[in-house]
Formats: structure tokens, sequence, C-alpha cells
């Protein structure tokens, strides 16, 4: 089959979008009959899915089958659903399309959903209906049932045919959670400015020019996301949703003992460790993805949480890596160099910032690392890519590490509320992390 990458679906959409062809209906109508929209709730806010239509004629055999494959939502294997974006997150089509859905609906003056309670349709088709039922799920106390999450990695990030989750499967994994943001942020768009779909994942994505031109706008989804949907209003939408499914058939059952109050509960935790896991923590790259070697030996591990933060610069490579590609080239060099040269276990740092927008794994939260000789146990390294003697990385990579690293490390008990933070420079001999960046950390919380 055609790669599980976003290039293969907007190939796929262009060519059904293409005019000089006898195929009837909208992308995501298509996406629908396929089963991509196949939750109850989902089904009560857009209708029932069309019939499946028989393999389009500008499709490829190949090109159908793989289609109607991500759009065959598993509850029991979230990860067969899933495409490779070029910014290295992986993506469900489902809560894509069908919020893409929604927007050219209302683009097209549709009114209301099909359901008489009050929801908010972009919201429902993509994240509220999931969030709401993996909350409900849990709430009998049973700490084992995943609510959010895992991630996950794939085979071969050039040809990417299968993709494994690193963890037991919640109702949310990363590429579920990635897929209903990206579905509300361009639904949003296309309710404004509707334009042809291929284009517009095209742009969002950055595909077709193996994202060498620079961060794509999928990059700062989270950001985004949390820009146009605070706590207040997921959690709003989630409650409504329960609503919506308490009078549905198929999901009447589970919510005959829950009380109005519990609802809101359940629609409150929901909301704010959805926002807290996706919008306020910054994405991750695990190491499996950017093709990391083998630790060598055995890990020490971290007694958390830590008081202490070290800040450093890569120095080679002396470039700032701004894509995904160039990002998971750096690390496996690094990697070789700390592990071939220096003859060190693993890479040295805890986590890697690229200007591509992302953090890196290397040692992780629960490893002790080799980034600042005598100090290795007692904090996280923290490491730019970049020689940053005479410049500064970007102001939103600055923010990464400052605004988000440092404060989700804290709020998920990895780190002291005081830590204190400096620069490599000054717990040994060297001018890491370059004076700029160095300059730069001087006003940030902790610094000592």
């Amino acid at each position: 089959l055609p790669p599980r990458h976003m290039d293969s679906v907007v190939q796929i959409i262009e060519a059904l979008e293409s005019t000089n062809h006898s195929f009837t209906g909208t992308v995501p109508e298509l996406a629908r009959a396929l089963g991509g929209c196949s939750t109850p709730g989902c089904r009560a806010v857009l209708g029932e899915p069309p019939d499946v239509p028989p393999a389009p004629p500008m499709l490829s055999h190949e090109q159908w089958l793989l289609f109607t494959q991500l759009l065959h939502h598993d509850v029991a294997a979230p990860q067969h659903s899933v495409v490779l974006a070029p910014d290295g997150s992986t993506v469900a089509l489902g809560p894509l399309l069908a919020g893409i859905e929604v927007g050219l609906k209302r683009a097209t003056g549709w009114p209301v959903p099909t359901v008489e309670l009050p929801v908010d349709a972009l919201y429902a088709v993509t994240i509220a209906e999931a969030l709401g039922t993996s909350f409900l799920l849990a709430r009998d106390g049973d700490d084992n049932r995943t609510t959010l999450g895992p991630g996950g990695c794939w085979d071969d990030v050039d040809d990417p045919q299968n993709y494994t989750l690193l963890g037991s499967p919640s109702p949310i994994p990363d590429a579920i959670a990635n897929g209903a943001m990206d579905g509300v942020l361009l639904g949003a768009h296309l309710a404004r400015a509707p334009i042809p779909l291929a284009n517009l994942l095209r742009g969002y994505y950055g595909t077709g020019n193996g994202t060498e031109k620079g961060r794509p706008p999928s990059s700062y989804r989270r950001q985004d996301f949390g820009v146009l949907t605070g706590p207040e209003k997921l959690e709003k939408e989630v409650a409504a949703m329960l609503r919506v499914l308490r009078v549905l058939p198929p999901t009447r059952e589970l919510l005959e003992d829950v009380g109005p109050e519990e609802v809101m509960a359940i629609a409150r935790q929901a909301a704010r460790d959805f926002t807290e896991v996706y919008v306020e923590c910054p994405a991750i790259i695990p190491r499996c993805m950017w093709g990391a070697r083998p630790y060598r030996g055995t890990p020490k591990l971290l007694t958390l949480p830590l008081g202490s933060v070290y800040i450093h610069h890569t120095f080679i490579p002396s470039a700032p890596c701004r894509t995904f590609t160039a990002c998971g080239h750096a690390m496996r060099a690094m990697q070789r160099f700390h592990q071939d040269t220096r003859g060190w276990d693993d890479i040295g740092y805890s986590f890697v910032v690229g200007s591509d927008g992302y953090l890196y794994q290397g040692r992780g939260w629960h490893w002790v690392g080799a980034h600042t000789k005598g100090y290795n146990s007692k904090g996280y390294g923290v490491g730019y890519v970049g020689d940053f003697s005479a410049t500064l990385p970007d102001p939103d990579i600055i923010a990464l590490v400052r605004d988000r690293l440092l404060p989700c490390a804290v709020q998920t008990g990895r780190l002291h509320h005081n830590y204190t933070l400096r620069g490599h420079r000054q717990m040994g001999h060297t001018d890491c992390p370059g004076n700029s960046l160095f300059h730069e950390i001087q006003t940030w919380h902790g610094f000592k």
C-alpha cells in the first residue's frame, strides 16, 4: 500500500476533488460512509452515514484500499486509522475529517446539528464525545483504566506502514487528540473561508515539500487549539455531549446512574486533564521516532521530583534544526558522538529542543543523564540544538522550555515547584549554553 503518510492522503483527496471525474458528494461524506464518524454521538450530530460507494475510478486499487483502512475506526486497535504528518506527529483521520465536514457545512449555511440538545457540532464530532466517554468509563475508580494517550512509533518514518502504541490504548490516544485538535482548527477555518480540501491540508501539514520549507502550521496545533479553546469551553462541550449520549439508545445505559452534578464533574476533570496533557504540556518526540540506538547497559533511575534544571546548547550541530527530518538527523548524530566518541551509555541530555517546535526525548524524565558532570542525578539537562553564543533561538522556541516544559514538569510532579535553573557554565569549565542564551535564561523563573 502507499505509505501511511499525510502526503498519501492529500494525493487521494486531490484525485477525489478533481473536477473531470464522476465522484459525487464531498470527501468528508465519503469518509463518513467508510466509518470515519461511526460513534453514536457523531451520527446523531451529522446524521446517518451515506452508503459505501463503489471504488471511485480516479483512485488506484491500492489508494482506495488505504483510504478504506484509514477510515475504519476500530476501538480496540486505534493505531490502524492513523497517518504520519511531515512534522513528526501522528494524526487520526476520523476526527480530522469530521471537523472539516462541520466547517464545510457551516460555510454553506448549515443551520444546526440534527440533535435537539444544544451542542457545538464542531467539538461534538471531534473531541467532546471521545473525551466524555473516556472519563465516563473511568469514573468507577479503576486506576488501571487509561483516560488519555498513549503515543506510539512508526516502523519506518520514510515509508510508514505500521504504528505501534507505547502502552494500553485509551479512547483518546495521542493520534486521536491530534486529529481532533486539527479537526477543530481546520473546521473553524473552513467555516470562514472554504477552499479545496487538498490545498487546505497541504498548507497546514506542509506536505509535498519534505518539510524543508520550515515549520508547518500543524506544529503549532497545541498553542492554536489552546487560544481557540479554553478549558471552560471544552468542559461545557463535554458536558453537553454527555447529555446527548444520555438520550441516545446505544449509550443510554452508560449514563443511567450518573446525575447532573456528576456529569459536570466528569466534564470538568476531562477538560482539565486534556488541557494539561495536550495544550499546556509540550509534545515530546519519543526515542523510537527519532531513531535512537538502544541504551548501553542498564539506565540508572532518577529520584523524583528533581530540584534543578541545567540549560545547554549543543554547539555542534551549530545550526538550529527546523524540520522533523533535520532534528532527527541531529539527534542520531549527537547520540553517535556521545556513545562512540565520548564512550557514554547514551545521548547525554534529558531533552533536546528543536527549532521545529518539538522537544526530543533523550534520557527522558526517569533516567540519569550525562549532561552536567557532578550534577546528573540532581537535575534535568535540556539542550537547544544550535550554537547560541551570538544569537538566540526563536522566541517561541525559548518559550517552549520556559513557559511550557518547565511548568509542565512541576505540574506533573517531576520537578520541585521551587526548582533552581542554571546554565551549564555555572557548573563547570565551559562556555555552554553560549553568551546569548545564558544572558536570556537569567530572566527565567528559578534562575540562580
